[in-house]
């Protein structure tokens, strides 16, 4: 009996970041599995309506993006927590961690439905990711105080 072949809805010239993104996804070194659910991850954007779900999961990324953190540092027996402005590398990292790990924290759906419902809720600057990055701002403004140790 002949196998169904499933067709990748990933473009063809996929970016760095979409391959990058694959590979947070992967678990266990099974990256045509991570592929598949990027892939069904926008085909399900695509059935939402989104013409360009390319661009809406950038678009999410980007207001995941944070741009303040905070980083335990130890001075003279204290730990102070510092906010630190966050490097636009990490700032990626950062994204696609919160992001995955939201859509994996929910129940009862497969991934690819999972991760879609986050790329929207985050491209509308909704969903637990924003929640993490909006938790992430208020704790680097409320240890605003500390930001002259960060020279140390």
């Amino acid at each position: 009996m002949p196998q169904k072949v499933k067709t990748l809805f990933i473009p063809e010239n996929s970016s760095e970041l979409q391959e990058k993104f694959i590979n947070y996804i992967m678990l266990g070194g099974k990256k045509s599995i991570a592929r598949a659910i990027f892939s069904d991850t926008l085909e399900a954007l695509n059935k939402k309506g989104h013409k360009a779900p390319v661009k809406v999961f950038e678009k999410a990324l980007e207001n995941i993006k944070p741009s303040l953190e905070v980083k335990a540092k130890r001075i003279g027996g204290a730990v102070y927590q510092i906010p630190m402005e966050v490097k636009p590398h990490r700032q990626i990292t950062l994204a696609f961690r919160w992001l995955i790990k939201s859509a994996r924290d929910k129940k009862g759906k497969e991934m690819a439905n999972k991760l879609a419902e986050e790329i929207e809720q985050a491209a509308d600057n909704q969903g637990n990711a924003i929640k993490k990055k909006e938790d992430t701002h208020k704790m680097a403004k409320a240890n605003k105080a500390f930001a002259h140790y960060a020279r140390y």
